[in-house]
């Protein structure tokens, strides 16, 4: 798979499929899109591409937001891989793009850089300056833009659409089973193992803290999870703590990882951590010990979540 990380496409790129989104988590709505697209390229024996934006626009407009990701910008690029996608056009989003008016944006890069011979989009994207470009645009400038705009009807779980907000309130709620099932694979997190406090150790919990980056926080509390360290297929049952350790005054939260059977030491190592099942929200507890023996029990729960399959 080809990544540009502008619109200036060699020419045999041109007069391709293109598929337009943000596409945070990749999704089982996203994936409808790129098999429609797919299957239009396939049918005209042509290249299938995606543009997408780095950074996601809200997090460009609105610098507060930092927890919000459903997949980093390095595994979205591996998820289109896995989807069939040929190219990628990585547009960066500054205050410069930003400006783009919304027919400006279709004629100027779309048709003038890209010159796609279809574009999908979900029913519900906007673009340009103020999100004044909408699908009905799209529509109206397609035969002056010399393109095909795909009609590619939203996809619908249990009556609702499914969408990356639906699937960040759904892990913000607990329900990662829900999510899982949004998305068609086990979410996770990825990220280093960083020295903590060590405060596992002392209570016989050995754990790996993990900064969670820009990646969205799921409900604060104990997760069935499985791991994968680094590249290696190998993978390792464990249990997750989110939360910010009330019960010795923590404040700020972090993901703390026990892996079951595995003991050596695992600084700087990335860990894929892969959210199975919600075992119970957060609480401070009234001492140490009392804390040991919640965990004990969470980690025998934890067990028997694991039983699920791991869908990468």
């Amino acid at each position: 798979m080809k990544i540009f990380n502008n619109a200036n496409i060699p020419k045999n790129y041109k007069r391709s499929a293109i598929a337009i989104g943000n596409f945070d988590g990749i999704h089982i709505g996203h994936q409808k899109v790129f098999q429609k697209t797919k299957q239009f390229a396939k049918k005209n024996k042509i290249k299938f591409g995606v543009i997408t934006f780095a950074p996601l626009p809200i997090m460009f407009f609105n610098k507060n937001i930092k927890n919000y990701r459903l997949v980093s910008e390095n595994k979205k690029m591996k998820l289109f891989e896995k989807y069939g996608v040929d190219f990628v056009i990585n547009i960066k989003f500054n205050k410069k793009f930003s400006k783009t008016k919304a027919e400006d944006f279709i004629k100027k890069i779309i048709f003038q850089k890209i010159n796609p011979q279809s574009l999908s989009v979900s029913s519900n994207f906007k673009f340009g300056r103020n999100r004044q470009g909408d699908i009905n645009l799209l529509k109206k400038l397609g035969f002056k833009y010399d393109y095909q705009l795909l009609n590619i009807s939203p996809f619908k779980y249990r009556g609702n659409i499914v969408s990356s907000t639906r699937i960040r309130k759904c892990l913000q709620k607990g329900k990662i089973q829900l999510a899982n099932k949004l998305l068609s694979r086990t979410w996770f997190i990825d990220g280093l193992v960083q020295t903590g406090k060590k405060l596992g150790r002392k209570l016989g919990f050995r754990t790996c803290n993990i900064s969670i980056k820009n990646y969205i926080h799921p409900k604060v509390g104990i997760y069935s999870v499985k791991i994968m360290i680094g590249e290696k297929k190998k993978i390792y049952n464990g249990i997750a703590y989110l939360g910010s350790r009330p019960t010795f005054k923590g404040k700020k939260i972090f993901l703390e990882i026990n892996i079951f059977d595995i003991k050596k030491n695992l600084y700087k190592k990335t860990l894929n951590v892969y959210f199975q099942k919600f075992i119970r929200g957060d609480r401070k507890f009234e001492n140490s010990t009392k804390l040991v023996k919640q965990m004990n029990n969470d980690v025998i729960i934890a067990k028997k979540g694991l039983k699920t399959k791991l869908v990468l």
